[in-house]
């Protein structure tokens, strides 16, 4: 039995091609003559070399190839421009760390394990914590990450930490010292004072809603406002610091102890 002629290789990219053009690159496989003066072409000829004239189907088969050899180099270009823009956030998040509030006491944030803190870049497991306890370990984290200057994980979990604070059933002062702190970490100056407010409704000259109007005054740079939350604060310090009914000024001592230093300062 005789056996079958061999399949001819497309001269320009080396696949199979039985018929007189290459199915991959478009190229043409069998000889072909210039149609006008008959002289021998090149696969890839778009033009006679003797008399000029344009060789039919040229244009066609070039535009097969030409689009298979710009691929790698669009994907180059996509990995490269992927990899200077992942530079370029690296480097404003080193170069512009999040401002900490002088409010927030991150150095009593509630630990992992035996003090230690959590791992970066792992949340912690907060899907059978009481709501209390949620928020709080989501505060903390918010708190960790800014002292560290962590901009994205600070964003990233504040929205969750106000999210948990919402849900609970009952606040305290202290929880609501802890929103008003994420409130004016994040530029929500208007909802960290109406805690404030809040925080001095519910509890008479609690030295949290000082604090909170003081910082945001300092922020906003209104030196009134600022100079009012001052003297309010050390007008009822020394009654407030000795209550036995707030424990939560024995957890935030360095910062009002701060604060109350930083006001000695301007009298």
């Amino acid at each position: 039995m005789p056996s079958s002629p061999p399949v001819p290789a497309c001269p320009i990219c080396g696949t199979d091609a039985p018929g007189r053009f290459c199915d991959r690159c478009g190229a043409a496989v069998s000889p072909q003559n210039c149609s006008s003066c008959g002289a021998g072409l090149s696969p890839i000829a778009k033009f006679c070399h003797r008399c000029g004239k344009a060789v039919a189907g040229a244009t066609d088969r070039s535009a097969a190839p030409a689009r298979e050899s710009r691929a790698p180099w669009l994907v180059a270009g996509i990995l490269v421009i992927a990899g200077l823009s992942y530079i370029a956030f690296l480097g404003i998040n080193r170069n512009s760390p999040p401002e900490v509030a002088r409010m927030p006491n991150a150095g009593n944030a509630a630990p992992g394990e035996e003090g230690e803190a959590a791992p970066a870049g792992a949340p912690p497991d907060i899907s059978s914590m009481p709501p209390a306890e949620r928020f709080s370990r989501l505060y903390d984290r918010v708190m960790r990450a800014a002292s560290a200057g962590d901009t994205a994980q600070a964003k990233q979990f504040t929205p969750m930490a106000l999210l948990a604070y919402g849900m609970l059933d009952t606040v305290t002062a202290d929880l609501r010292y802890h929103a008003a702190v994420l409130y004016a970490g994040s530029g929500q100056e208007a909802a960290a004072l109406a805690l404030a407010d809040t925080i001095l409704a519910q509890s008479p000259n609690h030295l949290f809603g000082y604090l909170v109007r003081g910082e945001v005054a300092d922020r906003r740079g209104n030196t009134a406002a600022a100079a009012a939350a001052r003297k309010d604060f050390m007008a009822h310090y020394q009654v407030e610091i000795g209550r036995a009914d707030r424990p939560e000024y024995a957890e935030h001592k360095p910062v009002i102890d701060e604060y109350m230093n930083s006001v000695s300062g301007k009298r």
